[in-house]
């Protein structure tokens, strides 16, 4: 086992909060300076850009993680992560028939640009894609885990889509083994005050929107990596994320 630095949560252009800067290969690029290992992509409800971020990964040297922020039923964000690109794929598929279907407005929210390998511009989501969708808190972890993916709540600290603002706590009763802060600074403070986050893997990734917001590596975790490859380093990750500690 090796430590490995990750950053488990960055938009697309994809994501109309996201800037068009934010093109798979300058976002790969990007987190290799930054010192990046591991990087997930997770665009909010949608992994259309998944192929061309493991294009642009395979360029860079950086290990790619097919994934998404789900927006659940009570808008709350949860980030989902999966073994293979195809996983991801499949997922985009079922969560696509539950989202809610509200037309982009691209002048106020921004574009929702699918892009190829080359980022060249191949389409766009015509429906606002952070809108909250039909799945529930409760149903997410089984419907992820059915796709083969683990998931866990998004920067639980933040007021919009962070889990403890919306409901007023941490929720026990749902099968999550981490979480996710935005400011690890807070991890003593939150778990002082939710003592069922001491049980939990907690994780701090960017939620990058723009390229300045890559942060420069500094949160790791050990990962199985013998034999090497890129599809063990991912299935070990979502093991010990996946798992309570």
């Amino acid at each position: 086992m090796n430590p490995y630095y990750y950053d488990l949560h960055t938009h697309s252009a994809l994501s109309p909060c996201g800037d068009n800067a934010m093109t798979p290969n300058s976002l790969a690029g990007m987190a290799s300076l930054a010192g990046i290992q591991v990087l997930a992509l997770t665009d909010h409800n949608t992994a259309k850009n998944c192929k061309a971020f493991f294009a642009a990964c395979k360029r860079y040297g950086v290990v790619p993680v097919g994934g998404m922020e789900l927006t659940t039923a009570e808008e709350i964000h949860v980030v989902c992560l999966f073994p293979t690109l195809e996983a991801a794929l499949d997922f985009d598929s079922a969560v696509e028939k539950r989202r809610m279907k509200i037309e982009n407005k691209p002048e106020i929210f921004g574009d929702q640009l699918i892009m190829d390998d080359e980022d060249n511009v191949i389409g766009t989501d015509p429906w606002f894609l952070p809108a909250a969708t039909e799945i529930s808190l409760a149903e997410a972890p089984e419907l992820v885990r059915r796709h083969g993916g683990i998931c866990y709540p998004a920067h639980i600290e933040r007021p919009a889509g962070g889990v403890i603002p919306i409901l007023g706590d941490f929720p026990p009763d749902v099968p999550f083994a981490s979480y996710e802060l935005h400011d690890m600074s807070l991890r003593a403070e939150y778990e002082e005050k939710f003592p069922v986050l001491k049980g939990l893997n907690c994780v701090c990734s960017s939620d990058a929107h723009y390229l300045e917001q890559i942060r420069d590596a500094e949160h790791s975790l050990m990962l199985d990596d013998e034999p090497y490859s890129s599809a063990m380093l991912r299935i070990s990750l979502l093991k010990r994320l996946g798992n309570k500690p």
